[in-house]
């Protein structure tokens, strides 16, 4: 079964940016909306916000309300009503229901009716446990394969490896990786962490030094020196869109996939962390740094800063200490890495 990403929401503060910027409503913006297998929170939101990242609010939930959140489903109607002048998102009655919002089983089968996700979940999936951020160093201390059953270079799905470093049956499943390329702070030069090219995963069959483990997934060639990891559980994360409770601000280190440039949909490795109090759902705003260069009157080379634009948002999904992921969810040219980012 796909993994279900999250629900809805989530809210920052009952105070939040309510109370700094009103909400605003896109032009005609419908009656109600009928839930559709394929929708996400922030497309139907769309549908009725300006910003859609902040359906939260138009909800009007508070912190208490995010630990009995409300779960939307296909099939819902969701109505657009007003309380005291602001607008509000409510559900309504789904045809064929019997006054619950719901509809009611069918007589041929269906799949298992599936809560609709905050952002598309198949953009994100392949990085909830790959790919990796290592610690500067920290990759040297880690398990590796040393050898093969049959002496190969390379291994494949089904071979056997030769592990040092894992020294007991404590841990059973292990993703494979290779390190990859260093990420450099754009402003200090600073390596944040390396990049972690993931290869596959394993299974050990036997503990010891050196232990035993199976391949079970091969992506790439996997050979000698290759490193393992533990494999991170599987955990269902609720994505809740807010902005960051404090300032901050940062710049994009790399675009996944080796990239120059990426757009929406992009997934990028931002210099801030879990040291810099980033968490899973912060929305983010994305700008672009200009200079305009030219010459004086004496034919003197010189530089002009242009006014920093604003192109994107994009939606922190993973942190690490000192580096996160985040998605661009929308964008209006292409990202780039050195542009900045800060609070929406």
């Amino acid at each position: 079964m796909v993994r279900i990403i999250s629900a809805l929401i989530l809210a920052v503060t009952a105070f939040c940016a309510s109370a700094e910027e009103p909400l605003q409503l896109v032009d005609n913006p419908p009656d109600r909306h009928i839930v559709v297998r394929g929708d996400t929170l922030w497309g139907i939101s769309g549908k009725f916000l300006k910003q859609p990242w902040r359906w939260p609010e138009i909800w009007n939930m508070n912190k208490a309300e995010i630990k009995n959140p409300h779960w939307i489903y296909p099939g819902d109607v969701i109505m657009l009503d007003y309380v005291n002048g602001k607008p509000r998102l409510k559900l309504g009655k789904s045809v064929g229901s019997t006054g619950n919002g719901r509809l009611q089983p069918k007589v041929y089968s269906e799949a298992v009716q599936q809560i609709v996700p905050s952002i598309p979940s198949n953009a994100i999936e392949p990085f909830l446990s790959q790919p990796l951020i290592i610690e500067p160093g920290a990759h040297d201390n880690v398990a590796r394969i040393i050898a093969s059953q049959e002496d190969r270079v390379f291994m494949g799905s089904g071979d056997t490896a030769f592990v040092t470093g894992i020294p007991d049956a404590s841990v059973v499943n292990w993703n494979i990786f290779r390190p990859g390329k260093a990420l450099k702070d754009p402003d200090t030069g600073e390596v944040l962490g390396h990049e972690a090219f993931f290869l596959g995963s394993a299974r050990l069959v036997q503990p010891g030094e050196p232990a035993s483990v199976s391949i079970m997934i091969a992506k790439e060639e996997i050979g000698r020196g290759d490193r393992l990891l533990p494999t991170p559980p599987a955990n269902i994360v609720a994505y809740v869109p807010h902005r960051p409770e404090q300032e901050i601000s940062g710049k994009i280190v790399s675009i996944y996939g080796g990239l120059r440039e990426g757009g929406a949909s992009s997934v990028v490795a931002i210099n801030r962390g879990r040291n810099d109090a980033l968490e899973v759902g912060h929305v983010l705003a994305l700008y672009r740094n200009r200079v305009s260069f030219g010459y004086d009157e004496k034919g003197k080379k010189v530089s002009t800063p242009i006014p920093e634009e604003r192109y994107a948002l994009a939606f922190v999904f993973r942190v690490f200490d000192r580096v996160s992921y985040a998605l661009v969810v929308e964008s209006a040219k292409s990202v780039m890495i050195g542009d900045s980012f800060k609070n929406p």
